[in-house]
Parts: C-alpha cells; structure tokens; sequence
C-alpha cells in the first residue's frame, strides 16, 4: 500500500478500524497472532490480540477524538506498529519458560521506517511515528531507577526533543490499557505522573527550551548544567558530519553546499588504501580519523563523510570531535528505495544493491539530541 492508502486506514473519533486492511498494508503483523507474550503482562494472550486492544483503547480514548487528523494518524499508526517487531525478538528461557522480547521497540521502530518508506510516507510523518515506537513503553518506567543513571526529569526533557510527549503519553496509556495485568493501575499512575512532571517542566507538547544549542546538546550528553543557563562554548572545529545510507547523495550535497571545505571520507581512504567495500574496514576507519585529528587538532572546519546509519556508528565519531570542543551539525539524507537502488548500481563502487539492502536493519536516522544541529534532507 502507499501512504494514501494507509492514511485511509486511520479511523476517526468513533469509527470501527478494519483490520484486515491494516494486515494487508503492514505483512509483518501477521506473525503477532501466533507470537506468545509473557502472562504476567499480557494475560490477553498473544501480540495480535494485544495489538487490537491497544488500538481499540486508543480509538475509545477522548483525547484521541481531540487531536488533529494528523496527530490521529501519527499516534494511531503508532499503536498499531507499537510491537511489530515482537515476532522477531521473541526469546524464551528453556530453563523457566519465561517469556521476552528484548530489544522490540528499537528494532520495531527500523521495521517500521522500512515499511511507512517504501509506502512513501512524508518523512515528518513516518519519523515521528518511528520514534513514538522507540519509546512507547519509557512513561511505565520513568520514575524507575534508570539504566543510564537519569533521573525522571533528564529522560522528560530528552524524550520532549524526539517526540510529542502528548502522543508518547497517550500511546503509553493505551497500550497498559490494552491488555490485562494486574497491576494495571500502577503504571496508569507513572503514566500520569510522567504527563505532569512534563508539564511542570514546559515540555508537555513541545521540546524543553534551552539557553542555547550548545547548552543543549552539552546536557544531553550528560553535562551537568542547567538547561535556563548558557554554557560556556570553546572554539574548535566546525564538522559537518553525513549521515545516509550508500547513494543518497551526500557526495552530491557536499560539493553543491562545501565545495572548499576538506573532506574526511571512508570511501576516499579505502581509494588511497586499496581496499574494496567491506575489507580491512579497521585500517580505513584508522586512516580516516587520523585526518580528523588532524583537522580538529588545527581547528578547521571540514566534513565528515560516511553513512553513519546507525547512532551506535555516529557516535564514535560525534564523540571524537566534541573531545576536541567541536561544533556538530549532522546533515542527513535519504531517498526512495528504487532511486537509491538504481544511483548505486550506476556508481563505480564494490557495494552491491544487496549489500546495501542488507544495512537496512541497521537504518537510525539521527535525533535532534545528537549534535548542536541536525538537518533533514532528501
């Protein structure tokens, strides 16, 4: 289906969801009916059935009725992508038959990016859903103690900056409601919690507000700042830093908007190594960040340009230049599936469009928390 078609699979206040539909444009929920859930959460069974109570909690919900037709699609598309990667991160423990699916939102959330992309869905959109899905369970846990060491109001503040925390909170709250548990109550109350404490802190419906982008992006990184208070910026470099799979035109975009500016590229460092796509990748990423030492050591402005498809690759080198006080735009592009296909097989490259179909699972796209300025580009 395309996103029209999806589009019209979103019901109004009121309206009955057709489900069938809703397999027929999204093939991998079909394997939710025969996915197990653990019973002390989901005593409703499996992720299908799971699926159409949060669905239905959410189309019952007054708020839903309240938003916009667009935020009806985003929040609905949401629940009914929520846990659709459940199937595939299924693990049961032999010993205790105990019953998980570690990692479900991050990998839901790339399962459903490569599904709204090939459906043409508007960036804005389909990232907003995304991202909604890579934090649909965070309001049950906030006031928790955090993996990370955060506290409630650090993980409100940060979650405000991806996604609108009134579609998170209403998904969170129709997903609890969704199912049967028996200390449903409980978490309905985190979830409220997490809505005021948002509210008290100016984030609720819109991204905290900070003295600056550099105080920002400091405190996201784990400063300890306030974000009312501006902190103090050291010169260094300015690095413009890529983010796109093979073929997306970053090449293009870089000579068209930095023709002068030098350039750090893998590509360009497995052309002086002699290496193809995909060999030694160790010796290329080694000689590649020997040059952005090098320029940030100097101070000078440059471009660094990889695919940095994934937040765990953007980091390593996000963290290199703000070691040396650099300021950090990340520029990311993307384009559709048969045009990103057809640049690549034209390209004198040793990456085949296999090979590139197969970083797909890998697809992050950069979140505004990563740098002092992201931009979004096709």
């Amino acid at each position: 289906m395309k996103w029209d078609d999806i589009q019209s699979l979103v019901p109004a206040a009121g309206n009955a969801v057709d489900f069938e539909l809703c397999l027929e444009a999204f093939p991998l929920l079909r394997e939710a009916a025969n996915t197990p859930q653990s019973p002390l959460w989901h005593a409703e069974g499996d992720v299908w059935t799971h699926t159409k109570m949060v669905v239905q909690a959410l189309l019952d919900s007054g708020e839903y009725a309240a938003l916009n037709r667009r935020d009806q699609e985003i929040v609905f598309l949401a629940a009914l992508l929520h846990d659709i990667a459940k199937a595939s991160t299924t693990a049961i423990n032999e010993a205790t038959g105990q019953i998980g699916h570690p990692g479900h939102s991050k990998k839901g959330a790339v399962d459903a990016r490569i599904a709204l992309w090939d459906a043409g869905a508007p960036f804005d959109a389909r990232e907003a859903v995304c991202r909604l899905i890579g934090a649909h369970q965070t309001p049950f846990h906030a006031f928790e103690t955090s993996r990370r060491g955060k506290t409630p109001e650090f993980i409100v503040r940060e979650l405000s900056w991806r996604v609108d925390l009134r579609l998170l909170a209403l998904l969170a709250e129709a997903d609890m409601r969704g199912r049967i548990y028996a200390d449903q109550q409980k978490v309905l109350d985190s979830i409220e919690l997490f809505r005021i404490l948002a509210a008290e802190d100016g984030c609720y419906g819109r991204p905290r507000a900070f003295a600056d982008a550099h105080t920002a992006v400091s405190y996201f990184r784990g400063a300890n700042v306030h974000p009312d208070y501006a902190l103090h910026q050291e010169h260094g470099s300015r690095v413009i830093v890529m983010s796109g799979l093979p073929a997306s035109g970053k090449n293009r975009w870089v000579e068209k908007n930095h023709p002068d500016l030098p350039v750090v590229s893998f590509d360009d460092a497995r052309e002086e190594l002699g290496l193809r796509h995909g060999k030694n990748e160790g010796a290329v990423a080694h000689h590649a960040v020997d040059l952005a030492k090098e320029l940030l050591r100097a101070r000078k402005p440059f471009v660094w340009n990889a695919t940095n498809i994934s937040e765990m690759l953007r980091q390593k080198s996000v963290d290199l230049c703000f070691a040396y006080h650099a300021e950090v735009e990340i520029v990311y592009l993307e384009a559709p599936r048969a045009e990103l296909l057809r640049r690549n097989a034209a390209r004198d490259t040793s990456l085949s469009n296999k090979g590139l179909l197969g970083m797909l699972h890998r697809w992050e796209i950069p979140l505004p928390t990563e740098a002092h300025r992201v931009q979004y580009g096709q």
